[in-house]
């Protein structure tokens, strides 16, 4: 780590006001880079991004660009090198209109707002075409008629939507009546909508648009029966908006689509569709607009490929895929993947540029998120300068394996506080990832162990079955199986890490989130090794939570009756004997409150430590009434820290730790 130690993991102040860079964009040539850096607002209330420029030598420091209040965001560079970003239409308007910075100096200039906003920027790489997402009322002829529709819901505050299809919801917001539509301008054209009866096809979708600016290529999802629904690729004419079907795969969903810099190919991901008994497989596909031939790009890698983005000559593909608790770019040619990094790090945000230098976003345990550029011959990673030195670390990151119940290999990520040693053993935690179909592999400001670590806490971060970046059999092994490999695997770790001489195993909690949750959930109900067990935004009930859950379709693949059944914790409430804080959002739709409400009502009646005459338990309900899934605001992430670091302390080290005023309780 770079800098002297700041302090960020010993002050939970300095930590949420810690600034977070979360974007990157890149110009055509490679001489100009951005990152959009988040910090606290004002009121500490939320976080405002700005945008600053990076010297892309690593020599200097890099210098803010905009200082607008409500922030800007999603920098992209145009092929004249203009910086075209999102912010505010004005002070008074709360909606994301599209800006543009010139290439040399000067006052941001409006280039595109409507009352709905925007989202999504895209730019051609030779053209002067921009593309981005905007929500329209499917009963709107005209633009006009869509602002007249918003403008009488707002005044009136009216909410209701009228459903006829599926989904309603998505993670912490509701979806409808309008839905999204690309539009399309540039300095020379008005900005125009090119998509017709999108209905809900484009939520969530990707897409890119050809260097030439005459066409996009975009993912479009065709309604269907609810589990049969199913994601295709699709082109769309720039300037009629005239619509074909490229690829239709009945058995796959279709994403990430990259469209070649001479606009003869496009690439992207192929996923499966899974089934109870078949986990989805991810593999790099190209079509070729020639001959409308679909060629698989890596044929018998077993990695799963995310984000492509093509060599500016054509000549290949870069991808991200987990990969053994790291995330390293791949350059995808000639049937072949091949690893051009081979650092501990995972990375994001990958732009490929003219002048052959490759620029990331780089994040690690020892790390978080900043700006690189990659040799894309020999790989020599050069560290771009940001206005604040990267955070030092109160501990050690180690890795430990164990073998699995089936011999198989179990990783982790192990990180120890300073001083940690067998004559000053250091307490653990087991902090179980979400997903379930991912890694711990990268930096994570919501979830941070150097925190816990900070407390002296050693923090084990294993990848069970079901984890990616093992292949696909390590995938398989715990597809439907729950409650199976994922909890042996994660019990097997634990016992390695215990006979650690620097871990106290006679102290240890378990925690997770999501996925983390439903097992930090399982664990309870299994095992009374641990002292405490936090379950965040956790499911419970899996019958419940399968027709609840805002994707209801992509869970009813896996989750069929038997599994729900053969898996579900809430089965095995009245084994569990240890404390545990449940924390849960109301605004998760992603796990419903519901699975955090039935789970706290069933310890307090139910478990093997229920509430005594008084009503009082040793458990606890953390409820946040206007958090999502994360519990992302930074008074609000300070918060569950601060409840989770007592509740350990009480059950792990046998101390009080007093709670904040905030919660205005003792």
């Amino acid at each position: 780590m770079s800098g002297e130690s700041n302090g960020i993991f010993f002050d939970l102040g300095q930590y949420v006001a810690a600034p977070r860079v979360s974007d990157l964009a890149v110009s055509v040539d490679g001489s100009r880079a951005v990152v959009a850096i988040s910090e606290p607002s004002a009121d500490g209330t939320k976080y405002v991004s700005a945008l600053w420029a990076v010297d892309v030598t690593g020599a200097a420091v890099a210098r803010r660009l905009t200082w607008n209040e409500g922030g800007a965001s999603g920098p992209v560079f145009d092929a004249s090198g203009e910086l075209l970003f999102l912010r505010r239409a004005s002070s008074d308007d709360d909606s994301s209109a599209v800006w543009s910075l010139p290439r040399d100096s000067g006052e941001a200039r409006l280039i595109a707002a409507r009352g709905a906003g925007f989202s999504g920027i895209r730019t051609a790489a030779a053209a002067d075409t921009f593309l981005a997402a905007s929500d329209v009322f499917p009963a709107a002829a005209t633009d006009e008629d869509d602002e007249r529709i918003r403008v009488l819901r707002k005044d009136g505050k009216i909410g209701a939507v009228l459903h006829s299809g599926y989904p309603v919801r998505y993670w912490d917001h509701d979806l409808g009546p309008a839905t999204p539509h690309l539009y399309a301008g540039g300095d020379e054209q008005p900005v125009r909508r090119i998509t017709a009866k999108a209905a809900a096809a484009l939520h969530e979708a990707a897409y890119d648009i050809s260097a030439d600016g005459t066409f996009v290529v975009s993912t479009w999802t065709v309604p269907g029966m609810l589990a049969t629904s199913r994601t295709v690729l699709v082109r769309i004419d720039v300037r009629s908006g005239e619509r074909i079907v490229l690829v239709d795969d009945e058995d796959a969903d279709l994403g990430s689509p990259a469209i070649s810099p001479d606009g003869s190919r496009v690439v992207f991901v192929r996923e499966t569709v899974s089934t109870p008994d078949e986990a989805p497989s991810m593999t790099l596909q190209q079509y070729s607009f020639a001959d409308g031939v679909v060629t698989e790009q890596a044929p018998g890698w077993d990695r799963w490929p995310a984000d492509p983005r093509w060599l500016p000559d054509g000549s290949g593909v870069l991808v991200i895929a987990d990969d053994n608790g790291r995330a390293p770019i791949f350059v995808v040619r000639a049937g072949t993947a091949t690893k051009l990094t081979e650092t501990d790090s995972a990375y994001s945000h990958v732009h490929a540029a003219a002048d052959g230098s490759i620029f990331a976003l780089e994040a690690s345990y020892a790390a978080p998120p900043h700006p690189v550029r990659i040799d894309a011959a020999t790989g020599e990673i050069t560290q771009l300068r940001l206005a604040a030195e990267l955070p030092s670390l109160p501990g050690t990151l180690a890795e430990i394996e164990a073998t699995a119940l089936d011999g198989s290999t179990v990783r982790s990520w192990l990180a120890l506080p300073s001083g940690a040693s067998e004559s000053a053993k250091a307490p653990l935690v087991l902090w179980v990832h979400g997903g379930p179909l991912g890694s711990w592999n990268t930096w994570s400001w919501r979830w941070n162990p150097w925190l816990l670590v900070a407390k002296g806490y050693a923090v084990l971060l294993p990848d069970p079955a079901l984890s990616t970046g093992y292949g696909q059999d390590f995938v398989q092994r715990g597809w439907g199986r729950w409650g199976s490999e994922p909890f042996t695997d994660l019990m097997a770790i634990t016992d390695v890490a215990v006979e650690l001489p620097e871990i106290d195993s006679s102290r240890i909690a378990a925690m997770g989130g999501s996925f983390g949750g439903y097992m930090a959930n399982w664990i309870a109900g299994h095992t009374d090794r641990f002292a405490a067990i936090v379950s965040h935004a956790s499911l419970w009930a899996l019958d419940q939570f399968g027709p609840t859950t805002d994707v209801a379709y992509y869970w009813q693949r896996e989750m069929s009756p038997e599994m729900a059944v053969e898996n579900s914790p809430h089965l095995y409430v009245a084994d569990i004997v240890t404390p545990m804080l449940v924390i849960h959002g109301d605004k998760d739709y992603r796990v419903p409150i519901g699975e955090g409400l039935r789970l706290w009502y069933e310890l307090l009646s139910e478990s093997g430590l229920p509430a005594d005459d008084e009503g009082k338990t040793d458990h606890r309900l953390l409820y946040f009434p206007s958090e999502n899934h994360w519990v992302l605001t930074p008074q609000h992430a300070r918060i569950w820290y601060e409840v989770v670091v007592a509740f350990l302390a009480e059950h792990v080290l046998g101390e009080t730790v007093a709670l904040p005023d905030t919660l205005g309780r003792a």
